[in-house]
């Protein structure tokens, strides 16, 4: 799965669609992304959805924490029109829908645990899924999280949100088998990448922001970004622009 260069749309392609939404994630494959990253929560009776914000109100017409609400209430809100008026009626998404669309395509699956005490839940629901495992890569900002699914599952793929790190850092991410490290793009340098996959880390760049943070991040030879516009990415990988 590794060896190409990893395009994954981020909340799908949230530049052009709701993040998040079935819309962002068929529109970032047909924009040339061969993966898909996306937010676990968990509503009120145990649901593991596809929510990034703690808060419901910025990208839907709800209040309040998702934990507040059940599945069913929460499929009733709008997570479309926020973003533009040709999305009304978009609906959040559940993790099991998610799997059951896009798990069997040949792409990545970049999976952030945006909160502790869903690990149990998540791992229950990949293991339903095994054949998936390849592909998935959890990460989270949280070391305690990623221990903790490590310690759910000895082989699933772990990546680590980090704004910073040293060697120590990097020693404590090895104990646990992370094979990702994801810095965002300001802080990528040719020589932190390299110094990265010395240590047998892949490097995959967040928070890239225009289109030249996206070429520098190429040129540092990162192996991936997780990017809100897959068809720029998309065009600059089968043009090479970031060479010249």
């Amino acid at each position: 799965m590794n060896s190409m260069f990893m395009n994954i749309a981020h909340r799908g392609a949230s530049q052009y669609a709701p993040e998040n939404t079935m819309a962002a994630f068929y529109k970032s494959l047909e924009m040339g992304a061969n993966g898909l990253e996306t937010d676990l929560r968990k509503s009120k009776d145990g649901v593991i959805i596809l929510h990034h914000d703690e808060q419901l109100e910025r990208t839907t017409n709800g209040t309040g924490r998702p934990s507040d609400y059940t599945w069913k209430q929460l499929q009733m809100l709008d997570a479309g029109s926020w973003f533009s008026e040709m999305y009304r009626g978009e609906r959040l998404v559940s993790f099991d829908t998610f799997l059951y669309v896009f798990g069997g395509k040949p792409i990545h699956l970049a999976l952030e645990m945006k909160e502790s005490g869903i690990e149990n839940e998540v791992i229950q629901i990949l293991k339903e899924h095994e054949e998936l495992m390849e592909k998935v890569t959890i990460t989270s900002f949280d070391f305690e999280i990623l221990q903790t699914i490590r310690q759910r599952h000895d082989s699933v793929r772990l990546g680590h949100l980090v704004r910073q790190w040293d060697e120590e850092h990097l020693k404590r991410l090895q104990e646990i088998g992370v094979i990702q490290i994801c810095p965002p793009a300001e802080t990528v340098t040719p020589e932190g990448v390299r110094l990265l996959k010395q240590h047998g880390f892949e490097v995959r760049a967040w928070k890239v922001v225009n289109e030249s943070m996206m070429k520098h991040c190429l040129r540092s030879g990162v192996d991936g970004m997780t990017i809100n516009y897959p068809d720029k990415l998309n065009d600059a990988l089968q043009s090479n622009v970031y060479n010249l």
